[in-house]
């Protein structure tokens, strides 16, 4: 089989879910966000929306929400110094909002885990967005309206070692001829 760094990468990138409190370099966060602007979109229309939260109140608040959705009271985003949100339109107007906006997050990801990051996929975006006070905080952040929360990452220096990877399925794929 075909080895190289990006391969490597998809092999090794793993979920973080406890990070040290130091933030990410201004250099790292471009890095990571970068990244997913290179996602592949459908008929390249560059759906998504990136917003990439720093500010101590909002991470707090949107926390509060995620968990809310959740019905737990712990940080959903396991206290991450940088949380970074994926929107696009509603699916109803762009059937591949979902599969462009997922794309981006894994893009990060990989991204993130290349330059010695850790990051997680945090889910629960779409039902946040979808409250008054989702919409409210999407208007706050500058973005037009008709847009649902695809996801979030939860982005940091790991403060962990992550779990080995699980053995992959027999017959995960099949090769026609």
């Amino acid at each position: 089989m075909v080895d190289n760094v990006v391969l490597d990468s998809l092999r090794t990138r793993r979920s973080i879910r406890k990070f040290k409190a130091e933030q990410i370099t201004d250099e790292e966060l471009t890095t990571v966000l970068e990244a997913g602007t290179w996602a592949p979109t459908g008929k390249g229309q560059q759906d998504p929306w990136i917003v990439a939260v720093q500010d101590k109140e909002l991470m707090t608040q949107l926390a509060r929400m995620n968990a809310a959705v959740k019905g737990i009271k712990v940080n959903p985003y396991y206290d991450a110094p940088t949380i970074v949100l994926v929107f696009g339109s509603d699916p109803a107007v762009w059937g591949n909002s979902l599969q462009d906006g997922s794309l981006v997050l894994g893009n990060m990801m990989l991204a993130a885990h290349a330059i010695g990051l850790g990051s997680c996929w945090i889910n629960r975006e779409r039902e946040m967005f979808a409250t008054a006070g989702g919409q409210e905080l999407m208007r706050r952040l500058g973005l037009p309206d008709g847009l649902i929360g695809i996801g979030a990452l939860s982005l940091g220096y790991p403060d962990e070692e992550p779990h080995p990877a699980k053995p992959r399925k027999k017959n995960y794929y099949r090769i026609i001829r």
